[in-house]
């Protein structure tokens, strides 16, 4: 078991490695849609690439959530074929967004070992994943 500053001390040792290892200029928060972001997500269970669709108003986020629906068979056809899409995903905080992800299983940002790979899979998926994204963002948006 780790302390908490242990376990800070290993995130941010794997996300400053991250960041060297791959020094990408992500989009993440940059979609210029406030309601969509892009994530990484690296845990003590699993890693994970996301598209995120978040709003206070459920009308707003069903709307974007259908759009991306629409593009499924593309998406997992050219992009990401084991992507999942899920209407109601419950972040750890109880907060219920709609999320596009691909998700590496059996995983822990405290066991080193699963750097290297966890560390390929976020890269790849990533790119793929903004690739979908700026290929279809106007669609999304209008």
């Amino acid at each position: 078991m780790f302390s908490r500053e242990e376990s800070k001390q290993l995130r941010q040792e794997f996300w400053t490695g991250f960041g060297k290892e791959f020094p990408h200029k992500w989009l993440l928060y940059n979609t210029k849609m406030k309601e969509i972001q892009l994530k990484f997500t690296f845990n003590r269970n699993v890693a994970q690439v996301s598209m995120d669709i978040a709003d206070d108003d459920e009308m707003i986020q069903a709307y974007y959530f259908e759009k991306l629906q629409s593009l499924e068979k593309i998406l997992k056809a050219e992009y990401l074929p084991e992507a999942i899409l899920q209407e109601e995903y419950e972040l750890p905080e109880g907060k219920i967004i709609s999320r596009v992800y691909v998700q590496m299983d059996n995983v822990s940002i405290h066991n080193q070992k699963d750097w290297p790979e966890v560390k390929a899979f976020l890269a790849s998926k990533m790119m793929l994943l903004e690739n979908f994204f700026k290929d279809f963002s106007d669609f999304i948006k209008n």
